[in-house]
């Protein structure tokens, strides 16, 4: 009978617990704060590294980094809140209830307040309903976030499928993922109203009889089902709805208070990438802290004293689909690419083919550019990794260069989506120095 929810001492074991749970809740925010704060590094690292090898694992990070950001913020007001609590209730022992008599005042004073402050016991209640409540949204919150981010990864799912897959014409895939996200978009919108008005479709007739089947859908999408009586718990307190709004705006300005920089210059900026005026260790080998990768292209070092200069070019989708482009020949009669079980690997064997290899690095060197300063370079690219990093690397010699400061160019041709027709883009400029040992 301990679980029966219905019986009279599951009841008081309840009502005993949710009095002794303060401890618990203490204990738990400050494991929870510190193992947070030590996985936002490891996150951040995570994410990069899910960025440089095309993976989609980036976006499951990127919920976990705001997951765990929203957390700690939560927590560390929980936990201040409750230390002023525990401080409360040491001067109640100590002190008493607040003597406004004993202060001296004038009477304005004293009933100003005895109506604003009253109490102190009521002042102790305040905090522990706070206390209680904000710790019971913090994983509610949670849940929200979650489900956000699914109604997310759906769109990006079906533009895969619609686009993506191959399965329908270029023009056809487009129309239709644009009507889905536009259908979908718009019934999650009725969705996040009924939401932030309390419920307001649920309270008229013929609105609850259109809304309830578009309810029961969207329970599952986001999982709601699994969270849903602590959201009707808060919804019908107004202490606990007015704590959930009120955490909204306090997270905006926690977010856009991180986002804040000291702006030192009108000119010198940091940057991700190299330019000619601006060097950046994530385009220089030896630069590369722990947990960078590069982005654009890199070399070496930015002081060269060999008579070479290796040049590596990070594999994207993307560069595949230049080539491809401009190389219609080069075109697979099946796209492998894409997440597949090694279990069958038959359909990978022409792609590993010497011939076919070599027809594409020649295609890859036709349609990238090397110079430095205002030389072209010519250029021989192999397959390496550099990095832990799977790319494109050519070596290029040096002899024919002077001494001093050079400027590696490297640009790409394109087709223009306008014209149809090939310009050249640029992709990055490096900055060396070379020096003879």
């Amino acid at each position: 009978m301990k679980n029966d929810y219905t019986n009279n001492k599951f009841r008081e074991l309840l009502d005993k617990l949710q009095q002794e749970s303060w401890q618990l809740e203490l204990l738990i925010s400050g494991f929870a704060i510190f193992g947070l704060f030590t996985s936002l590094e490891p996150l951040a690292l995570l994410h990069q590294e899910a960025i440089a090898l095309e993976s989609y694992t980036k976006y499951l990070y990127i919920v976990a980094a705001l997951s765990c950001k929203v957390l700690i913020i939560n927590l560390i007001i929980h936990v201040l809140l409750r230390g002023l609590w525990i401080g409360a209730i040491g001067l109640r022992y100590v002190s008493g209830d607040i003597e406004y008599d004993s202060l001296n005042y004038k009477k304005r004073f004293t009933n100003y307040l005895k109506k604003k402050v009253g109490s102190f016991d009521k002042y102790i209640g305040t905090l522990e309903n706070y206390c209680s409540i904000l710790f019971a949204v913090t994983f509610l919150y949670l849940f929200y976030i979650i489900s956000f981010f699914i109604i997310q990864f759906i769109i990006l799912l079906v533009g895969a499928f619609f686009i993506e897959s191959g399965i329908f014409p270029g023009m056809v895939g487009y129309s239709l993922f644009g009507i889905f996200c536009f259908i979908f978009l718009f019934l999650s919108f009725i969705v996040f109203i009924d939401f932030v008005t309390l419920g307001y479709f649920k309270k008229k007739e013929w609105t609850s009889f259109l809304y309830f089947p578009l309810y029961k859908v969207f329970s599952v999408i986001t999982l709601s089902f699994l969270y849903r009586p602590l959201v009707y718990n808060f919804l019908d307190n107004k202490f606990g709805r007015k704590l959930l709004f009120i955490l909204f705006p306090v997270y905006l300005i926690a977010f856009y208070a991180s986002s804040v920089n000291n702006v030192r210059s009108n000119y010198i900026l940091s940057k991700s990438y190299s330019t000619k005026n601006y060097i950046s260790n994530i385009n220089y080998v030896n630069s590369l802290e722990k947990g960078q990768y590069i982005r654009r292209a890199a070399i070496q070092s930015e002081i060269i004293s060999n008579p070479y200069l290796k040049v590596f070019i990070p594999f994207r989708k993307n560069i595949e689909d230049i080539v491809l482009k401009q190389n219609p020949s080069l075109k697979p009669k099946k796209d492998i690419r894409g997440y597949s079980s090694n279990f069958f690997s038959s359909n990978k064997k022409d792609a590993l083919k010497d011939s076919v290899q070599l027809k594409y690095l020649n295609a890859f060197k036709k349609t990238y550019r090397l110079k430095i300063d205002n030389l072209n370079i010519e250029t021989d690219f192999l397959i390496t990794k550099t990095n832990n990093q799977l790319g494109l690397q050519t070596i290029i010699p040096l002899k024919e260069i002077i001494e001093g400061k050079h400027l590696l160019k490297i640009s790409r041709f394109i087709t223009s989506k306008k014209t149809k027709k090939l310009e050249n883009e640029k992709v990055i400029e490096i900055p060396f120095w070379y020096y003879k040992q």
